[in-house]
């Protein structure tokens, strides 16, 4: 059993980049899907696709890399909150994530979004991690 789930999905992202793996398998949950899509829509991965098995479901990511340097579109994966320090913040409170080239994924009460959502629809929530 893994207690902190967002640190696994981070870590087996971050651990695939570093060996140079084309495609990543990560066990399935709707805030993990929810993060893979954002990761998406920003650009960070190639494509995604969910499967379901028998049990919870696996997200496949095809990882997105530059064609001539080969090194990965994500450079930093950092968890800002966990279980021992959650990190909450107002949508006045969230910080840049690299001069606002990164993106800070936010859990609100309205869903999981970027802080930049977060800031224009005017919701605080809790800082999940930062990506750029």
């Amino acid at each position: 059993m893994v207690t902190d789930p967002i640190a696994d999905y981070l870590t087996r992202i971050r651990n695939a980049q570093m060996a140079n793996h084309r495609i990543v398998e990560i066990p399935a949950s709707n805030l993990k899907k929810r993060i893979t899509e954002i990761l998406y829509d920003k650009g960070y991965i190639l494509k995604y696709k969910f499967e379901d098995d028998s049990k919870q479901g696996v997200i496949k990511i095809a990882l997105k890399y530059d064609v001539s340097t080969k090194l990965p579109a994500i450079q930093s994966l950092e968890r800002v909150s966990r279980p021992g320090l959650r990190s909450y913040a107002k949508p006045d409170e969230f910080k840049r994530v690299k001069n606002g080239l990164g993106v800070a994924i936010i859990s609100t009460s309205k869903g999981v979004m970027t802080d930049k959502e977060a800031r224009a629809q005017n919701v605080g929530g809790e800082v999940l991690c930062n990506i750029y």
